[in-house]
């Protein structure tokens, strides 16, 4: 049997196994769990979207917060019902016309994800023109005016109060089905010509030039995708947790999805999904640390957890410099690799045993 037909079974045998793995863990996880997969998927999708600049095009944005921002709110406002809506908005009345927007969640999410593109691209205009740390400060910049924005729009958002009653569409079927659906583009997209030219973008961007690769368009590109995803995993954030605020949306989450990116490797969509796995399965299971654990004599400290949780990164990015991943994919012939480096590795030690007695 040749190997792409092994290959087809396996990923049927992959496939079937995540479906029983579904199956089960929708029965037996408690909701506490199931919260926790729902975040990690929500998040891989936003490491996604980092992943499409930072990763594949090599660019430097920091983005991220304010194109969730505006597809958790977009989602939010054609979501919450005609009455919640007149209930919520207490300082400044929300129009008629904002009252009765309304459409299905999967519409509203797609809608949240395409008003984050327009933004994206006419935030590229300015911004795409810089590079390196330049560019990370002007879309972090960008994203914290948003944010402002949003704070600010008493009668849209509801200023610093923000939006609760979101209905929940979301649980552990539906986050899976959306990360699939966009883990599938996004490998597509990237063996398409123009997944090729922001490659060759990110690895040189004189000679990607001289091979005729429109720099602007192709940024542009990355940039507006970027942005669209972001909006998806704002818009399913929102209705995973039920309310949302500005103060959701601060910095400091550009960080964290940057550092889902570098654990997992730039560059990789295996890689951005490990990341947000491990980082946010990490900090929910670490909790621990903070509380008293008497059966140890552990009095509890406050803040541990988070001390913890840098020293194993540190000690994960010294072993694996570039990542987890790399730039690499998870595939079947990585995978036997894998296992016949070990194996090679047993065997080398075991027959230099054998010399030495």
């Amino acid at each position: 049997m040749d190997k792409k037909k092994v290959h087809i079974i396996l990923d049927i045998v992959a496939i079937a196994a995540l479906i029983g793995f579904m199956f089960w863990a929708n029965a037996s996880f408690n909701p506490y769990n199931k919260r926790i997969f729902n975040t990690c998927c929500i998040y891989a999708i936003c490491a996604l979207s980092m992943n499409m600049v930072n990763g594949f095009t090599g660019l430097f944005s920091l983005g991220q917060p304010g194109f969730m921002a505006i597809g958790a709110y977009i989602t939010a406002i054609f979501t919450v019902s005609t009455a919640d809506k007149v209930s919520i908005y207490k300082i400044i009345p929300i129009s008629d016309f904002m009252a009765n927007l309304s459409a299905p969640f999967p519409v509203a999410l797609i809608l949240g994800g395409l008003v984050a593109a327009v933004f994206a691209f006419l935030i590229g205009f300015p911004v795409l023109r810089l590079r390196g740390d330049y560019l990370a400060i002007a879309t972090l910049g960008f994203s914290e005016i948003i944010r402002i924005c949003i704070t600010n729009m008493q009668g849209v958002t509801n200023g610093p109060t923000g939006i609760n009653r979101i209905p929940s569409h979301i649980n552990m079927w539906v986050s899976l089905l959306i990360l699939a659906v966009i883990v599938i583009f996004t490998l597509a997209m990237m063996r398409t010509t123009y997944g090729r030219a922001l490659l060759a973008i990110r690895e040189d961007e004189v000679a990607a030039q001289a091979m005729g690769v429109n720099l602007f368009r192709h940024k542009m590109l990355a940039f507006v995708l970027s942005g669209f995803m972001a909006g998806i995993g704002g818009g399913m954030l929102a209705s995973l947790v039920g309310a949302i605020g500005p103060d959701q949306f601060k910095f400091t989450v550009a960080y964290e999805i940057l550092l889902m990116v570098v654990l997992g490797g730039q560059g990789s969509v295996s890689g951005s999904i490990a990341g947000a796995f491990i980082v946010r399965i990490a900090l929910e299971k670490l909790r621990f640390l903070d509380e008293p654990i008497p059966a140890i004599g552990y009095p509890g400290i406050g803040g541990m957890r988070m001390v913890v949780f840098s020293a194993l990164l540190m000690l994960v990015i010294i072993l694996w410099r570039k990542g987890i991943f790399g730039n690499k994919e998870l595939s079947w012939d990585g995978i036997g690799g894998f296992f016949k480096l070990i194996g090679s590795r047993f065997r080398r030690a075991f027959g230099k045993k054998e010399v030495s007695e």
